[in-house]
């Protein structure tokens, strides 16, 4: 009996604790992704959340170490199309919480190095974050 009990108890214990989950996590709140511009992105929303890393070190290599460029996933292209305007009606730098880049990665308090080089908006020159 007092097996059975324990096996009843920790049902009810783990079922609670699923049950305080779900709820927790639907009251955490969520990044504020902007639109793209464009018709469509290269690949699929839930795709490029999960591999856009992996597929912009892959151009970064195919671009420095075999001068291959023009491939879909350069990061010109992604500024270019994810650019966000800000009250001037001019797109924001990476140093802006509104820029697309950043939505995700402060979310997930995760440091963008792109940008020490290359440029946060499109059209801009490089570096171009002490504007």
């Amino acid at each position: 009996m007092s097996r059975r009990r324990n096996v009843i108890v920790l049902t009810v214990v783990a079922l609670v604790s699923l049950v305080g989950m779900t709820v927790a996590a639907s009251d955490v709140p969520q990044p504020d992704i902007p639109k793209g511009q464009g018709e469509q992105c290269v690949a699929d929303t839930d795709f490029m959340r999960r591999n856009h890393m992996t597929m912009l070190k892959h151009q970064r290599d195919d671009t420095m170490l075999k001068g291959v460029r023009g491939n879909p996933y350069s990061l010109k292209d992604c500024v270019s199309c994810h650019a966000v305007d800000g009250a001037d009606g001019a797109p924001v730098t990476v140093s802006s919480p509104e820029h697309f880049c950043r939505s995700c990665h402060d979310y997930a308090a995760v440091s963008i190095d792109c940008f020490q080089c290359h440029a946060s908006r499109p059209d801009a020159p490089l570096a171009d974050e002490s504007e």
